[in-house]
């Protein structure tokens, strides 16, 4: 009785031990299956980051930076809306890359500021291409070039040249690049605070010239056509205007100037630049 007793309980034993062994392989088997929620995981990583053009496009706008207060560049108009030429070139590229144009009005002071702390995603202010900004930002194909020119009185028939400012008064900013100029050819320098003042001193005869930016004096003769002054001599080499963005921005820069490039193949830039200028200011 007692060894069948044994026997029984042997054989119970076996089949506990047995059964204990299929659950571990069981379980070895689900640890096994760790590997499927890691590679899930992998699945679900975040992607890689967008470049400039992308985020601009997945953020539906473009951040634009402009003073509001530079006439004819960007300026507010009569009924207090964000106008200018700057600003109507910035609205067709943006339309042009899909997206809507949020422009952000900020003094000139703090402009590159701004730009540096990634307020916009570029600036559209009439900003000059210089050796010293392009050591720190990208910029556009140029979009629009000024250049100086000597503006003098309508009936004024003795100036017809910078080389015949030689002894003539000519109204200029003491510190300008375009009084240099003056100066270079020999005027009698009349101080004033900028271009309002020298012409207005030129109208009314207290100097003989000006030498001056020669989109303002477009500006002023589509303002006011009567004005009796005409440019008679400019300089050939120009100072070139653009875009400007944070470096590592190529994709962005590459996509606004196709932008730029189509709106002059079709006209649309001519448009806008004789709106505001009478003349195509792209050279």
């Amino acid at each position: 009785m007692k060894k069948l007793s044994l026997t029984i309980v042997l054989l119970l034993t076996m089949v506990l031990v047995a059964a204990c062994g299929n659950n571990n392989n069981n379980n070895s088997a689900a640890g096994g299956n760790t590997a499927e929620p890691t590679a899930a995981a992998s699945d679900n990583a975040a992607p890689a980051e967008q470049n400039s053009l992308e985020a601009v496009k997945a953020s539906g706008k473009l951040r634009i930076g402009t003073e509001g207060t530079y006439a004819p560049f960007t300026f507010h108009d009569a009924d207090g809306k964000l106008t200018g030429f700057d600003v109507e070139i910035a609205e067709e590229v943006t339309k042009r890359l899909g997206v809507k144009a949020e422009f952000i009005e900020t003094q000139w002071d703090g402009i590159f500021a701004g730009m540096d702390a990634k307020r916009f995603d570029t600036i559209f202010n009439e900003v000059s291409i210089t050796d010293e900004r392009k050591e720190k930002y990208d910029f556009s194909d140029p979009y629009i070039v000024s250049k100086a020119v000597l503006i003098v009185s309508e009936d004024n028939q003795d100036i017809k040249s910078f080389a015949d400012l030689k002894g003539k008064k000519a109204g200029q900013s003491l510190t300008s690049n375009l009084g240099k100029i003056a100066t270079d050819n020999g005027a009698e320098i009349v101080s004033t605070e900028g271009f309002n003042q020298a012409i207005d001193l030129l109208t009314s005869g207290r100097i003989d010239a000006t030498v001056n930016d020669g989109l303002s004096f477009l500006d002023l003769k589509k303002q006011k056509p009567d004005i009796k002054i005409k440019q008679v001599d400019e300089i050939a080499e120009g100072s070139h205007s653009a875009a400007v963005f944070l470096k590592g921005n190529d994709e962005l820069v590459q996509a606004v100037n196709e932008a730029l490039a189509a709106m002059q193949a079709d006209g649309t830039y001519l448009k806008i630049s004789e709106k505001y200028f009478g003349a195509d200011v792209s050279k």
